[in-house]
């Protein structure tokens, strides 16, 4: 990663994915609650050789190509591609608890964006408004974050990585309260997943849309599924 990124932009991008950031990240677990209930993940390896493959093979994946899509297509001053982006973005949800994950989160960033961080140059702060105050749709989580990012002129490849990386974290924090797993343990996942969320936001950067797709079918089958389980910590 060669990009350069000032320091106001640094200090958004650290608040936009902070944990702090009121879109509610804490309550979704991207149905890794499920196999937790069932017994698939239970252990520090396994939760991490799980997050592995949904970073490489399915949300974060997607995810990633979306964000940095979006942030071209924003740049590029291409307002219907973005809109088109998060139709797709919502789109290719495989459930209806995913469907939540993604859209209420997004639409919550963008709705505090509109409060408190609205872009200030002018090109962009037109776009921007012209993009998010004409309407009240719901917003893909990446898409959402690729369109605050670009207009706040942080550098794409960054921006995927961050998010990338607030992904990880959340699902760990997730596992650490329902497996559960030690402090340590869950810092040590987070810190070896390191290198797949390089590639994978590496990836993503020299992706386009025909790149789309995904694979994780496990992880989608535990979210279709934990839409019936019985008792819940998560909304997802």
């Amino acid at each position: 990663m060669t990009e350069q990124i000032s320091p106001a932009a640094l200090y958004r991008l650290m608040t936009f994915l902070s944990p702090a950031f009121p879109v509610g990240a804490f309550t979704y677990s991207h149905g890794l609650e499920q196999v937790i209930e069932q017994g698939v993940v239970t252990d520090r390896l396994q939760l991490e050789r799980w997050l592995q493959d949904v970073l490489r093979h399915g949300a974060g994946r997607t995810d990633a190509i979306l964000l940095a899509e979006t942030c071209r297509d924003f740049q590029a001053n291409d307002k219907d591609g973005v809109r088109d982006l998060r139709d797709l973005g919502l789109a290719l949800q495989p459930s209806s608890e995913r469907r939540l994950e993604t859209a209420a989160q997004g639409t919550a960033f963008i709705r505090t964006v509109q409060k408190s961080w609205r872009p200030q140059g002018d090109g962009s702060k037109a776009r921007f408004i012209e993009l998010v105050d004409a309407d009240q749709e719901d917003w893909p989580y990446p898409v959402a974050v690729g369109l605050v990012c670009a207009a706040h002129e942080i550098p794409a490849g960054t921006a995927v990585t961050s998010f990338l990386q607030a992904f990880a974290a959340n699902l760990v924090s997730a596992a650490i309260r329902a497996v559960p797993l030690g402090q340590n343990d869950g810092q040590l996942v987070v810190a070896n997943l390191e290198a797949v969320i390089f590639g994978v936001s590496e990836e993503a950067l020299r992706s386009g849309l025909d790149d789309l797709g995904s694979s994780a079918f496990l992880a989608d089958i535990a979210s279709m599924a934990h839409e019936t389980q019985y008792s819940r910590l998560f909304r997802s």
